[in-house]
Parts: C-alpha cells; sequence; structure tokens
C-alpha cells in the first residue's frame, strides 16, 4: 500500500538520486496525519462551539481535580503558549462562561483561572465523545500497532525537548 507520501518521495528519488529522502517520509507522514486528525478534532468541537484551544484548557482545568482551578502560569505552562495569548484565550472562555478569573487570596499577583459547572459539564459530555472518536481514528491501528506507535511518538518528542512539565499542581 503506498501513500500520498511515497509519491513525493519517488518524485526526489527521481530527481534526486544523491539524497535519501527517508526522513522527509517520516516527517512528512507526522505532518499530514496532524493535519487530518485536526481537522476531525476541530469538525467535532465545532458541533459543541468550542475550538481545540478552548477544549485544551478547559479539559486541562478539569483534570487537574477538584477545585478544577490553576494559576494562568500553571495555564501557560501546561499548554505551551505565551502569557499573552493565554489571557486572550482566558478572556475568550470567561465571555463564554466556561471559566472564571479572580485574584489569588494568597498571593495578589497571581490570577486563578476556575472552571465553572457549565464549564464541567460541557468538558464532561465533550471528552466522551472526543475519545471515542480518536479510537475511531486510530481503529485501522491493532492496540498493539497503537501502543508502539505511541512509544515511538513519545521517544522522538522527548529527543526533541518536548518534556512532561509535571504537575501543574506541583511544580
Amino acid at each position: 500500500m503506498k501513500d500520498n507520501v511515497d509519491w513525493r518521495l519517488d518524485q526526489w528519488r527521481a530527481e534526486r538520486p544523491d539524497i535519501d529522502p527517508a526522513p522527509m517520509g517520516v516527517v512528512g507522514r507526522i505532518q499530514r496525519a496532524c493535519r487530518l486528525l485536526e481537522r476531525e478534532l476541530r469538525d467535532n468541537f465545532a458541533r459543541y462551539d468550542l475550538q481545540i484551544w478552548e477544549f485544551d484548557i478547559a479539559s486541562t482545568l478539569r483534570r487537574s481535580g477538584y477545585p478544577y482551578q490553576l494559576t494562568a502560569g500553571q495555564l501557560v505552562e501546561s499548554s505551551m503558549v505565551t502569557s499573552g495569548a493565554i489571557t486572550n484565550r482566558i478572556d475568550r472562555l470567561v465571555a463564554k462562561e466556561l471559566v472564571t478569573r479572580e485574584v489569588d487570596p494568597q498571593n495578589r499577583r497571581s490570577v486563578l483561572i476556575t472552571l465553572t459547572e457549565r464549564g464541567k459539564e460541557l468538558i464532561d459530555r465533550v471528552v466522551v465523545e472526543h475519545v471515542d472518536l480518536e479510537a475511531n481514528l486510530l481503529s485501522q491501528l491493532s492496540d498493539r500497532d497503537q501502543e508502539h506507535l505511541a512509544g515511538l511518538l513519545r521517544e522522538l518528542l522527548a529527543g526533541l525537548g518536548d518534556n512532561s512539565p509535571g504537575n501543574p499542581l506541583n511544580p
């Protein structure tokens, strides 16, 4: 079975037989898979009037455990965006009444972002379909192949410096 990337690699092999385009195949497939998967996720979240980043932030709060609250700095760390971007994103989530923002009474220089009850109910509903969709998107791979792929991607990401920030509640 050949895919779209094979076609491009064959062209490179014909035009530049002096180079091995194999790395382009790996990176190209990761990029294409990312785009295709992201499109499916985006379409699914749109059914709930959510953007991918909105789900990301709200689900980060939800999985942090009760009281579903993190500082803006902890959200920046977990989402890997700038503090300016997180401020804009939080503003939009506040406008949708999915989160609240308040000054931390323990540290007045810090802002606490809390998932609202409405936000919690939405994420709890969406995450079930999200997991089902992802399982369906990966269904052409056996469970063993999925575990193997996950392990290989974990190694690649770690090698690229994408290390876990750890538990944002305990930096």
